[in-house]
């Protein structure tokens, strides 16, 4: 079964402290879900129209592990903490077998 993935690129923070108050959040609503971050934050480098800003990368066992753990109430409550604190594209990806 393929597994599943959240990608997160942050454009802009607008707003460090409604970041912080997310991840105290966001941290346990993953890891509760069966999420393991690989990447946050970190070096980048961007190529053709990437942006070298903040950079997520969190695996799940499948697809809809992934979706699951975004519809949770426990990272419902991390978003709301968040708000318009950033401005981010956020993805849920499938993996390849």
């Amino acid at each position: 079964m393929p597994k599943g993935y959240w990608v997160s690129v942050y454009r802009t923070i607008s707003d460090p402290e409604k970041l912080a108050a997310y991840n105290r959040l966001a941290g346990p609503a993953v890891a509760a879900a069966g999420g393991r971050t690989f990447v946050r934050g970190g070096r980048v480098v961007a190529h053709d129209a990437g942006i070298a800003e903040r950079t997520i990368l969190v695996e799940f066992d499948s697809f809809e592990q992934a979706v699951a753990a975004r519809e949770s109430a426990a990272y419902q409550e991390a978003l709301a903490a968040l708000s318009d604190g950033v401005e981010r594209d956020f993805r849920i990806v499938e993996g390849t077998d």
